[in-house]
């Protein structure tokens, strides 16, 4: 089984069992959500796989953190101007348990 699921404004490819990073979720560590699947399709059809408007995927929330560093530096040239700044994007970690098909 495999599903495409939509968070955060981008969209995954995800399996059950699966490990993966989004961006932060409002929901508590260990809670279980469910998302609603854009596409999703078995590995042992024999025919071209069709999108399941009902299907729904489940994950639990394992952990809340932050990713890498980005520095952002501005500069114009001989104009003396120089701005620095960083972001940490605050990212939920969450494993795939089941994908539901109606």
């Amino acid at each position: 089984m495999y599903a495409i699921i939509e968070t955060g404004g981008k969209q995954y490819w995800v399996i059950p069992g699966e490990i993966l990073q989004v961006e932060k979720l409002c929901a508590k560590e260990g809670e279980d959500i469910t998302f609603k699947a854009l596409w999703s399709a078995s590995k042992t059809e024999e025919t071209a796989p069709k999108a399941d408007k009902n299907a729904k995927v489940v994950a639990t929330v394992l952990k809340h953190l932050k990713g890498p560093k980005i520095i952002v530096f501005k500069k114009r040239t001989k104009k003396a101007y120089e701005k620095s700044r960083g972001h940490r994007q605050e990212l939920s970690e969450i494993k795939i348990k089941d994908i539901q098909l109606s």
